[in-house]
């Protein structure tokens, strides 16, 4: 036989069930409110340029990739976005958070990439010779170590990047390191992934080790 309270025993139970749902409400809404205010970067303009076989870098690029269906692609041996490039001419293709590199089956190149996890950007001084992952071709292509590169704030619905360090072997078999550090252009609009990187273009794998501007 079920157990019915007393109608004023019903009433403080309602009354408690309706208060911690107004608390959790104000607890959602200020944690929405309480928006992290997230590092913002102007796009960095297409100036392709060939780039002395040295080693290059830290830099600092933003990609536009605002655009739903229109990829944008950035070549380290040029140290810049390039437009419509040929199949060996971009190393990494961007469209919103997603990244691809240029390897893998179905793509020209022989890139690929290594998640170094949560080390200094600086202490990296070489790139691993194996463990290069390319990109997994399909409906919605992805490359695996660079799929996670962001943490998804689910009240704030911020886009954070991780502290993650990632090897890049590029489309002609070179070596980068990269960071990604924001994923929004001023005015806290989304869709501008900014990352940090450093080029080796004399086809070693020494990629210094210097302080991270």
């Amino acid at each position: 036989m079920p157990i019915r309270l007393p109608a004023d025993r019903q009433l403080v139970v309602a009354a408690a069930i309706v208060v911690l749902l107004l608390i959790g409400a104000v607890v959602f809404v200020a944690g929405s409110l309480d928006r992290p205010r997230p590092p913002e970067y102007a796009p960095s303009p297409a100036r392709p340029a060939e780039l002395a076989r040295d080693l290059v870098g830290p830099r600092l690029t933003t990609v536009d990739a605002t655009h739903e269906r229109d990829w944008r692609f950035f070549d380290f041996s040029r140290g810049s976005l390039v437009e419509r490039p040929g199949p060996l001419e971009w190393d990494l293709a961007f469209l919103r958070s997603r990244i691809l590199v240029n390897g893998g089956d179905g793509f020209p190149g022989r890139g690929g990439v290594v998640d170094l996890g949560e080390v200094p950007f600086g202490g990296v001084a070489v790139a691993p010779a194996t463990g290069y992952r390319g990109t997994a071709a399909g409906r919605d292509s992805v490359q695996p170590d660079l799929d996670g590169w962001y943490d998804y704030g689910f009240t704030s619905h911020v886009l954070t990047a991780r502290p993650r360090v990632y090897a890049v072997r590029t489309a002609d078999g070179r070596y980068a390191k990269l960071q990604m550090v924001s994923y929004y252009c001023p005015g806290a609009r989304s869709g501008c992934p900014t990352f940090r990187w450093v080029y080796q273009g004399d086809g070693s794998r020494s990629l210094g080790g210097a302080a991270v501007e």
